[in-house]
């Protein structure tokens, strides 16, 4: 996987090669670490001619007055500020006499099989698929040494790329003003940029765009990765589709703040970084302290947007989810929450239960409103006692009435809010994020705790420790919904006061890894408004994410096809709901709404107990289908075969692991008049295999079906879809 060069020029050159991708890392002979070429894989052969062949910038200063050599147009691994490289560094210190400038060149390396964990911090694992190599870069003047990172995993086609900086200086600190995870320079800019934006709602739809010349850059600040933009940016050639074009995709694997951004400078080069956005960070390392930065997921594809996304789905699900979860089915839930919201008892919530149970539902989920004197949400957040009157007596008195109708239980919980009418913040009102003397402004009425205290970390671990050990819950849904606010902490010092934010995903990332450890058994789903914190470090904790809070089937079609390009189909959440949609009023059949929550893990979200029997049987009926594939669809390999550019259809594949079982649903959202019957052509089969479509008598080969197609039957109405159980047999 990784492989060294050394030429007579005294250069070292690091292969680091995957399966069909190569990464190639060159220590030049004045210890300058550079790029020559990222892309395809390669064999390792002394390509030291790429950088040799670099034309000088004819207005820029010669670098350790070597002619001809300016670092500005060198393709870097980790640039830093103030010699010949004036675009955007990786990196800003500010040293103890005030100056700016780091100087940082290769000292040694480490090349070593079974990457680590980062400590305190989500990491992409692999006990048998992983080689790492270790760059120990060096400031000698200010004593700083910063360690990149870069893990191969090379059946997986991936690297992970994150940083270390460890300050040597034993008489000055240390200030970080930025540090990004991955830094990638790549001397061309005939590309597009691709990531996901959106808002509460809408979250992760696919945009892209030209590059020009100049920064473009997205980001949150937000506190959390946020409903606008995902941790995620690539860049593409103009030509790439699912199946087609280069595609340079970076994730980040964080749930905070974060900038991703690609620089076109007046070389016509880009460069491509990611990490915790700099805006209101700064960290001071005093002498011998070390900060490591979360890590970024490289992913290179010459097959389009469809390989890179399988090449993120099988990496997360090997390597970064719960190993106890990453194979395992997933049950089919019934949540509380748009069934009743606040208005419930003991007796509402038990026939929910029973109903779900006899449509199949496996599991029975409490939403909001099970707690303290939580009949709205304008208070009780952080009083964690169940509310007995409300629930016809004890909590687990409820739970063990619910699994004697066969059907396991879930609860829903907010632990890192607090309402200002609460036990909770009239006892430690210094626990919410605040600056003192100023207003805290509430959302939802709630405030946000403070994650940077030791304390508060303790606090929600002792109740949820508590919580799940006293009751039988086999699931929970772990909500965060509003943004951070009013940043300030009492618990950090004035001069540390800019750490909050990156600190506090410290604080909820020891949290969870002590009560995920601690409750092996219990199924854990990521919520923050929805898909506010659908993001890689989530995952590590929780195998699973609320993809939106929008459960219309027809909104959910953009949402749930854009997080795909990165998150496996297994951990994003898609529910069957009610109407009218409860976010957008629309009406669709209930076919439709059961199609497009096949998409992920179904759940229902809607009121059994009102709904007409008619439409019971057909979601029994769905249930019963949707066991039948849920392997394939959790497990399989995903093809979209139309989508976002075909703009009213929407279709997707999936194919099981063992290759015989296909899965395909189509939607088509408007009626266009005067059509003929078109057909929907596959992916992804064996050319000369045979396959059967819906038991039916006719047999195709993958070829009929991958170059004509299923013909799409007449669409009559807005909203209607089709899907298709394919069987390969022979």
């Amino acid at each position: 996987m990784i492989s060294i060069i050394e030429n007579d020029k005294k250069r070292k050159l690091f292969f680091l090669n995957t399966i069909s991708t190569s990464l190639v890392v060159m220590v030049h002979e004045d210890n300058y670490v550079f790029l020559p070429y990222w892309g395809s894989r390669i064999e390792a052969i002394d390509i030291d001619y790429i950088i040799d062949g670099i034309t000088e910038a004819n207005y820029m200063a010669d670098t350790d007055n070597r002619k001809k050599f300016q670092l500005e147009v060198i393709p870097q691994i980790y640039p830093s500020y103030g010699y010949t490289d004036l675009k955007e560094p990786a990196f800003h210190f500010v040293h103890k006499d005030g100056s700016r400038i780091t100087d940082l060149r290769y000292k040694s390396h480490n090349i070593y099989k079974n990457k680590k964990k980062l400590e305190g911090l989500p990491t992409v694992l692999s006990e048998d698929d992983s080689e790492v190599l270790e760059l120990v870069l060096f400031d000698d003047l200010k004593q700083v040494e910063v360690i990149i990172t870069l893990a191969v995993f090379e059946k997986h086609n991936a690297i992970t790329k994150s940083v270390k900086v460890i300050n040597k200086n034993s008489a000055d600190s240390l200030y970080i003003e930025k540090i990004a995870s991955a830094n990638m320079d790549i001397q061309d800019s005939n590309f597009e940029f691709l990531h996901l934006a959106g808002a509460w709602g809408r979250e992760c739809h696919i945009k892209r765009r030209k590059l020009e010349q100049g920064m473009q850059s997205i980001g949150s600040a937000r506190g959390a990765s946020g409903h606008g933009q995902n941790p995620f940016a690539a860049l593409i050639s103009p030509n790439t589709d699912e199946n087609n074009g280069e595609v340079y995709a970076m994730n980040f694997v964080y749930s905070g703040n974060f900038t991703a951004s690609a620089e076109v400078d007046m070389h016509l080069n880009t460069r491509f970084q990611m990490g915790i956005n700099s805006f209101d960070f700064g960290w001071t390392l005093m002498p011998n302290e070390e900060f490591q930065t979360p890590e970024v997921v490289l992913v290179y594809s010459n097959k389009g947007l469809g390989e890179m996304s399988r090449t993120f789905h099988k990496l997360y699900q090997d390597c970064l989810m719960s190993r106890k979860y990453a194979y395992k089915e997933r049950p089919i839930l019934i949540n509380s929450w748009e069934s009743n919201y606040f208005d419930f008892n003991k007796e509402s919530l038990l026939k929910l239960a029973e109903e779900g149970n006899k449509i199949g539902a496996e599991l029975f989920v409490l939403d909001d409103g099970w707690f303290g004197k939580r009949d709205d949400d304008k208070s009780s957040l952080g009083d964690w006692t169940p509310n007995e009157k409300k629930l016809g007596g004890s909590l687990s008195n409820l739970i063990d009435e619910v699994n004697k109708k066969g059907i396991s239980f879930g609860l829903w919980v907010e632990p890192e809010m607090v309402s200002p009418d609460s036990d909770l913040f009239r006892k430690h009102p210094e626990w919410a994020i605040q600056v003192k003397n100023r207003k805290i402004e509430t959302s939802r009425h709630q405030y946000v705790l403070d994650l940077s205290n030791p304390e508060v970390c303790e606090y929600i671990v002792n109740f949820m420790t508590e919580l799940l050990s006293k009751n039988n819950i086999s699931y929970i849904k772990w909500d965060m919904n509003r943004n951070i606010t009013n940043m300030g902490s009492s618990y950090l010092s004035p001069e540390r006061q800019k750490e909050q934010a990156h600190r506090y995903m410290l604080g909820l990332y020891s949290v969870l890894e002590k009560i995920v450890n601690a409750f092996p058994n219990v199924l854990f789903e990521s919520c923050a408004g929805g898909g506010g914190r659908c993001d890689a470090g989530m995952l590590y904790y929780m195998p699973q994410v609320w993809t939106s809070d929008d459960t219309d089937a027809i909104e959910r079609l953009a949402i749930q096809y854009g997080a795909s390009l990165i998150y496996p189909s297994i951990s994003l959440a898609c529910h069957i709901s009610d109407i009218p949609n409860h976010q957008t009023h629309r009406k669709e059949r209930i076919e439709t709404r059961a199609n497009v929550a096949s998409w992920g893990n179904l759940g229902l979200e809607l009121n059994l107990n009102k709904i007409s029997e008619e439409d019971k049987k057909v979601i029994s009926e769905k249930l019963e289908l949707y066991k039948s594939i849920r392997s394939t669809v959790q497990f399989g390999s995903l093809y979209r075969l139309k989508g976002l550019d075909a703009g009213n259809e929407y279709a997707w594949l999936y194919k099981s692991i063992d290759e015989k079982t296909i899965v395909v649903t189509y939607v088509q959202i408007n009626v266009r008049p005067n059509l003929v019957t078109k057909r929907l052509r596959l992916q992804g089969l064996d050319a000369k295999s045979q396959y059967k479509v819906n038991d039916s008598s006719k047999i195709y080969t993958g070829e009929e079906l991958m170059n004509i197609g299923l013909l799409l039957g007449e669409i009559l109405e807005d909203a209607l879809s089709y899907q298709w159980i394919i069987k390969k047999i022979s």
